[in-house]
C-alpha cells in the first residue's frame, strides 16, 4: 500500500454523482521551445467545487474511442474539470458497482499508448498480463466492498502534487504527468466512504487510471486502496 496520508493537501475536487508506477516524482518542467505545449496546471483545478447530482440513466459506458492511444503525446496538462474525466470516472464507477472491469476501459490507461510510452520488451504483453490483469483484479475487490446501489459523489485529485515523468525515469521513452492517491468518494447507506484511486497518469492532456488498488502487490490479488469512512486525503507527492 501507499505512504501515509499527507495533510493539507491542496486538492482538485470533481463534481458528480457518476464522478500510471515507480520512483521518485520528478520536477515540473519549465517552458520550452519543445513542439508540445508547455506544461501549465490550470489554476481553476485547485478550487473546490460543490457537488450537484445529475440525473440518472440506464447502466451505459462510454465507447473506447477509435485509436485511442495512436497519437502522439503532448504535454497538455490534464483537466479534471471536463466532461471527458467527469464521463470516465462515470465508467470506472459503473465497473466497480457491476464487477465488470471491462465497462471501465475509457478510464484505462489505453494499450497504444503503453506500447508508446514504454521502453521495455514487449509492453503490449505487459499491458495484457500485468496493468489491465491488475485492474480486473482490484475492481472484484472494490465491488466487494462497496454496494450496489452506492451513489457516487465526487473524485478528489491532488492536481497540485501532480509531476511531469520525464523519458528515461522508470522504463519509460516519453513523458507524462503522474499523480498518486486519488479519492472516489460515495455515498453508502447515509454515509460518505471512499477509497483510493492508485496512480493516474496523462495522455495527451487526459487522465488514465493506470494502477487502480496498488503499485504493487505481494500477492496475486484484488486490493482497494486504502479505504476510508469519509473523504480521506488525496496523495501523497510521488511516484511514476
Amino acid at each position: 500500500m501507499k505512504p501515509s496520508r499527507r495533510a493539507g493537501a491542496v486538492v482538485a475536487v470533481i463534481t458528480a454523482v457518476l464522478v500510471a508506477g515507480c520512483g521518485a516524482s520528478s520536477p515540473v518542467p519549465q517552458p520550452s521551445s519543445s513542439s508540445l505545449s508547455s506544461p501549465v496546471p490550470s489554476s481553476s483545478a485547485s478550487t473546490p467545487a460543490s457537488a450537484s447530482p445529475q440525473p440518472g440513466g440506464p447502466p451505459t459506458a462510454v465507447p473506447v474511442e477509435p485509436g485511442a492511444g495512436a497519437l502522439p503525446q503532448t504535454r497538455a496538462f490534464p483537466s479534471t474539470h471536463t466532461a471527458v474525466f467527469r464521463d470516465a470516472m462515470q465508467d470506472l464507477w459503473l465497473a466497480v458497482t457491476t464487477g465488470n472491469a471491462r465497462l471501465a476501459l475509457p478510464a484505462f490507461f489505453p494499450r497504444a499508448a503503453y506500447q508508446k510510452l514504454k521502453a521495455i520488451y514487449d509492453p503490449g504483453a505487459d499491458w495484457d498480463d500485468r496493468l489491465w490483469y491488475d485492474f480486473t483484479l482490484d475492481v472484484g475487490a472494490a465491488h466487494r466492498t462497496v454496494d450496489p446501489d452506492a451513489q457516487l459523489v465526487r473524485v478528489i485529485v491532488a492536481s497540485d502534487d501532480a509531476a511531469w515523468v520525464y523519458p528515461g525515469v522508470c522504463a519509460n521513452s516519453i513523458g507524462y504527468w503522474h499523480v498518486d492517491g486519488a479519492r472516489v468518494v460515495y455515498r453508502q447507506h447515509g454515509q460518505e466512504r471512499s477509497f483510493g484511486i492508485a496512480s493516474l497518469i496523462s495522455w495527451r492532456g487526459v487522465w488514465y487510471v493506470v494502477h487502480f488498488g496498488a503499485v504493487l502487490r505481494s500477492a496475486v490479488t484484488g486490493i482497494v486502496d486504502d479505504p476510508e469512512i469519509g473523504p480521506g486525503l488525496a496523495g501523497p507527492a510521488g511516484g511514476c
